[in-house]
């Protein structure tokens, strides 16, 4: 933050001070210091928001919010891990459905604490509801 106040840059110096803003008021929901888990929790829902303005400011016509959002997002993206590849989300699927997982609800159980923090939970919806309809 710092370094982005030096270089003068508004919209990442805006953007962090946001982002620690978020980190804040959840060490105040939790009462003590949130772990690296929950930080990047806290990260990917500043993510999620921002990707539900892109789309409001798609369908309002609005390109100009929408990059600066897109723009947002990317700068956030660089504190995260690795998102965890699809090849690697699918075959966690497949296991799910083999270990005997019928629906929808038990794969997702079953696959979304493997992916933690790692994978978009819209991403592995997608995949097990392609895989189930491949076993049907």
């Amino acid at each position: 933050m710092n370094e982005a106040r030096k270089n003068r840059d508004q919209a990442r110096t805006l953007l962090l001070s946001t982002i620690l803003a978020d980190l804040q008021n959840r060490d105040i929901e939790l009462q003590r210091p949130v772990s690296d888990p929950e930080a990047v929790e806290v990260l990917r829902r500043g993510i999620k928001r921002r990707r539900e303005a892109i789309e409001m400011y798609a369908k309002g016509g609005r390109k100009d919010l929408e990059a600066k959002e897109a723009a947002e997002i990317r700068m956030i993206e660089a504190f995260l891990p690795a998102e965890a590849a699809p090849e690697d989300i699918r075959a966690a699927v497949r296991d799910a459905i083999a270990g005997g997982a019928k629906d929808l609800g038990q794969v997702m159980g079953q696959v979304m604490p493997k992916f933690k923090g790692r994978a978009d939970g819209k991403v592995v919806n997608q995949i097990a509801r392609e895989e189930l309809a491949a076993t049907v």
